[in-house]
């Protein structure tokens, strides 16, 4: 893309609206903003998004804005949903004011390995924490939560993503 096509960054940032917070999400919640939310055009995926993805990404690829989190005076901080083939992701990003790139986890979704289907759901709170639950099921058994595993995050005011294992 060359840089008289360049999307500004103010743009981008449009498409996410402020949600007030605590937030969840789970599996259900990308129906919401897929509705509410207008769907990305392909150049702001190819500038915004495809320099964020560690794989190549394909023509069944699919990426739904969220929203963005209030009140980060210092940074900016977005959530999009990524559906790929067995795999389905809301994805937290830091930008610096300027549009660099900070910081990127992904904070819920669901996954499927050919043996076991992994599904996260998280909370984001007030103070930009982060609570990840995560639960296993493997073929047709059913979903046992003394497996389930539970992860802290946070966002940091110079916009860095934090967290730990529990």
């Amino acid at each position: 893309m060359s840089e008289n096509n360049a999307i500004k960054l103010s743009a981008f940032l449009e498409m996410f609206p402020e949600v007030k917070l605590p937030i969840t999400l789970t599996e259900e919640s990308q129906r919401i903003f897929s509705a509410s939310n207008e769907p990305f055009n392909q150049a702001m995926v190819e500038q915004y998004l495809t320099p964020l993805e560690d794989g190549e990404i394909d023509e069944f690829t699919e990426f739904v804005p969220c929203f963005r989190i209030p009140e980060t005076y210092d940074f900016h901080a977005i959530v999009y949903w990524k559906a790929e083939l067995l795999q389905y992701q809301y994805v937290l990003v830091t930008f610096a004011k300027d549009g660099q790139f900070i910081d990127k986890r992904i904070i819920a979704g669901t996954f499927y390995d050919g043996k076991a289907l992994t599904a996260s759901v998280a909370t984001i709170n007030e103070e930009w924490e982060i609570l990840i639950v995560s639960g296993q099921s493997a073929g047709g058994e059913n979903y046992d939560p003394q497996s389930s595993r539970h992860q802290r995050m946070e966002i940091l005011p110079e916009g860095q993503i934090v967290g730990e294992d529990e």
